[in-house]
């Protein structure tokens, strides 16, 4: 059962990162449920707009090198994120028990994260094309690609990046909040 784990950053390594929603499109409404610092609500995108811009960052599995990264360096940037009227929002297909402690451990309680069922990660075209094994259920679980976007209050994508690589999420995506100002 490990080395299926430690087989799993590399796949992610071979995904061919795409995303299709171009800045322009709306983005799809949704409602899930989310956690943060460790308690668990219901999100909806449309209510979170009315707040101000969204940045929605798609990540492949809460626990995994590169998503601890982005998920530390977003909470770090969370401060800038608000001083510009932006909230953060972090999706993967975890179950929301897994993401509940992540949204304390690793994104030190400043932002929320959303469990993406299949319908948000179709309507986000994230799919990474990959199953892997869910370490809580033992059953196989659908992967999101790393894809960050921002959203406008009005709904509108302002930003789109895909790349596997955790390290230009958060400055890409801070730098287009501000190009909204």
């Amino acid at each position: 059962m490990r080395r299926r784990f430690l087989v799993l950053p590399l796949l992610f390594a071979a995904a061919p990162a795409v995303a299709a929603l171009s800045t322009g499109a709306i983005a799809p409404d949704f409602t899930t449920r989310g956690a943060i610092d460790g308690k668990v609500f219901k999100l909806t995108l449309s209510q979170q707009l009315k707040k101000g811009p969204v940045v929605l960052y798609f990540f492949p599995a809460a626990y995994t090198g590169g998503c601890n990264q982005e998920a530390h360096e977003f909470s770090e940037a969370v401060p800038q994120f608000q001083a510009l009227g932006a909230t953060v929002i972090g999706m993967s297909t975890d179950t929301v028990d897994r993401l509940t402690k992540f949204s304390t451990e690793k994104c030190a309680g400043k932002f929320a994260v959303a469990s993406a069922g299949p319908r948000v990660v179709k309507a986000y075209d994230v799919d990474l094309g990959r199953m892997v094994p869910d370490i809580e259920t033992k059953k196989l679980r659908a992967v999101t690609n790393r894809t960050s976007y921002v959203i406008a209050r009005d709904g509108h994508i302002t930003f789109v990046h895909s790349d596997l690589s955790a390290d230009n999420h958060v400055k890409l995506t801070l730098e287009a909040v501000r190009a909204l100002k």
